[in-house]
């Protein structure tokens, strides 16, 4: 079933995370919607900003928005990463039931400001937002330490009124050259002082006990990406291009896709949440 941003973290209070999973195709789509109805998880499938833009999220979007009407658990299709209100409203435009929208770059207020307009315009409708506060760059220029402060944490959710806050503590995009250390203190902190649902960005290469421990502290979303791709792929290569039928050489990627989006719902806590 399709359900809002807000209403798919509702139960992340009791001590697990949501999955978050960049999708870019059917195949992953239905890869991550098979993994999440055999293991009764509730899910967030989300689209990069990119996809947005170019237009590739108008083909992506129908497949996304059936998927979720017709699944058995809970699912949100998201926005990750929206770089601004063109990539917000070719979202919103598209179906999506939450929406990311990215001013980090901006000072705090121009930040709050653009924000809190986005959630104004998004709560019309019914559709979460999550924002960011705390830059989280890319994971080949190294793992930052430029961590969200509590204080700039709780004035910005206090001036945005946002569902889901991502915030730097450690972790980067992309895979890393050495594994993270995440400031696990400072998600406690932070989430003493906001209350609401915190995102970790840059899932993929964290260390399973740092994942465990960043859930214990208040963590409720978890974006994959880089390694879902990488499933993907690796499962593409080793298949026979023998198989013409593309539906029939794809079922083996759909597959590997379903079972790395298993082992992170089961690591998550998400299993049978639904």
């Amino acid at each position: 079933m399709l359900v809002n941003l807000k209403q798919v973290l509702k139960g992340t209070e009791s001590g697990y995370a949501v999955p978050a999973f960049n999708v870019y195709n059917m195949e992953t789509v239905m890869g991550v919607i098979k993994a999440a109805e055999e293991l009764k998880s509730p899910v967030i499938i989300q689209f990069y900003s990119r996809l947005a833009t170019t237009g590739f999220a108008d083909y992506l979007c129908p497949i996304m928005i059936k998927a979720a009407h017709t699944a058995s658990v809970p699912v949100c299709v998201h926005l990750d990463h929206g770089a601004g209100f063109v990539p917000a409203s070719i979202a919103v435009k598209n179906g999506a039931s939450g929406v990311m929208v990215d001013f980090s770059k901006e000072d705090l207020d121009t930040n709050i400001k653009n924000t809190a307009k986005t959630v104004e315009l998004c709560d019309a409708l019914n559709i979460g937002v999550e924002g960011e506060l705390g830059e989280i760059g890319k994971a080949a220029d190294g793992v930052p330490t430029d961590y969200t402060t509590v204080e700039d944490a709780k004035k910005f959710v206090d001036g945005t009124g946002v569902s889901a806050l991502a915030i730097a503590v450690g972790t980067a995009h992309g895979r890393y050259k050495q594994a993270p250390v995440i400031a696990i203190d400072r998600i406690k902190e932070i989430k003493e002082a906001v209350k609401i649902p915190l995102v970790l960005h840059g899932g993929s290469g964290v260390p399973d006990d740092q994942i465990i421990s960043a859930i214990k502290a208040g963590i409720g979303k978890i974006n994959f990406g880089t390694d879902l791709c990488y499933a993907f792929l690796e499962a593409v290569k080793a298949e026979d291009i023998g198989k013409i039928a593309i539906d029939l050489f794809m079922k083996e990627p759909i597959n590997a896709v379903a079972e790395f989006a298993k082992s992170k719902i089961k690591l998550l806590g998400s299993e049978n949440k639904a």
